[in-house]
């Protein structure tokens, strides 16, 4: 009977001797994206643009109008273009309204004004923070004759951080366009 007790102690400190287990936090994935190449994006419509090569664009519904697509990070941006014809009040308010139709559940919306007078290029660019639809729009216009908007879509729920990384690629590609962004006539 001693010889059992003792080979029971002897197994028991054996065993809680050893390092107790932790619960490792779940690995999160690191997107890394490839350095930007800039192409221009010409058309037969009013206005040309820089584009990453890392997007592909495609056709729209309408002429002028299309999608620049991130196929690796299932994201797009959708460009629009309307002519002024004594709507721009009309088109600058529809704009405005995309944006903050998203006030339910970004947390915060944040606008910057850029202006390019020597290209007749002006507009706001808007980052829109929290669970929101989507997270990147803009206006372009030249006050007189056009008007280009465009907005950033995942094809994916509305999760910030793990779309961070994405968001923050897109949206230097995003600012590239606004400042390569001219008026062909």
């Amino acid at each position: 009977m001693i010889k059992n007790v003792i080979f029971i102690f002897l197994a028991l400190v054996l065993v809680s001797c050893g390092k107790d287990s932790v619960p490792k936090p779940y690995g999160e994935l690191r997107l890394e994206y490839p350095a930007p190449k800039y192409q221009k994006f010409e058309n037969n419509c009013a206005y040309t643009f820089e584009y990453s090569d890392f997007a592909k664009i495609t056709d729209a519904k309408r002429p002028c109008w299309y999608y620049l697509n991130y196929p690796k990070m299932k994201a797009k941006v959708f460009i629009t273009y309307f002519p002024i014809k004594n709507d721009f009040v009309d088109h600058l308010k529809e704009a405005e309204k995309m944006v903050y139709e998203h006030t339910v559940k970004a947390s915060s919306i944040d606008t910057k004004s850029f202006e390019y007078p020597e290209k007749k290029v002006f507009g706001n660019f808007y980052e829109l923070k929290g669970q929101s639809a989507s997270n990147l729009q803009f206006y372009v216009t030249d006050s007189t004759k056009h008007f280009v908007t465009g907005y950033l879509y995942f094809n994916t729920r509305p999760k910030p951080d793990s779309l961070a990384p994405a968001v923050n690629y897109i949206k230097q590609d995003m600012k590239h366009l606004l400042d390569t962004f001219e008026w062909k006539n």
